[in-house]
């Protein structure tokens, strides 16, 4: 069974979904790829405790807080190469940023795999995709938009909204 709830960011509302042990969504209203994966269709189920986890989580992120993403247990459902994919996002130190061509050459894969694995990351913020950026520090597409990654790095290397 997956359950759903909602939450007000900053930066728009978000769908959270969940089984009742780990995390399998986090995207913002409006992303590419939203509710990715949902079926059979999601109970809405605003008690969960996972989700009051994720809740506390995200309202110390967007107050600046480096919380651990590493608390909230994860299973997003992808390919194995994708999931080898996510799992390198979630080793991108807060306020930090890598590359595609990093990650891939960390992994063995070509860089325009890596992006497409990280343009379908199912976890945004958890899952640190926006952490991603393109040679020399470009910023490139995230699903959620760019504007909001732009934030989202601004948030993690300064503490605040920009």
């Amino acid at each position: 069974m997956i359950y759903t709830t909602r939450y007000a960011s900053p930066l728009g509302d978000i769908l959270l979904a969940a089984r009742a042990n780990a995390l399998v969504g986090l995207w913002f209203d409006g992303q590419r790829y939203f509710a990715a994966g949902l079926s059979p269709a999601p109970v809405r189920r605003d008690d969960l405790p996972l989700f009051d986890d994720v809740r506390a989580f995200l309202d110390a992120y967007f107050l600046g807080k480096n919380p651990s993403p590493h608390r909230i247990p994860t299973d997003p459902t992808g390919t194995p190469f994708q999931k080898r994919v996510w799992a390198a996002l979630r080793d991108i130190p807060h306020g930090q940023t890598t590359t595609y061509g990093a990650i891939a050459a960390r992994i063995g894969a070509h860089p325009r795999a890596v992006g497409a694995a990280v343009g379908r990351n199912p976890i945004s913020i958890i899952i640190p995709c926006h952490r991603v950026v393109g040679v020399r520090g470009a910023i490139t597409g995230y699903a959620g938009g760019v504007n909001r990654k732009e934030k989202l790095l601004a948030l993690e290397q300064d503490g605040f909204w920009p």
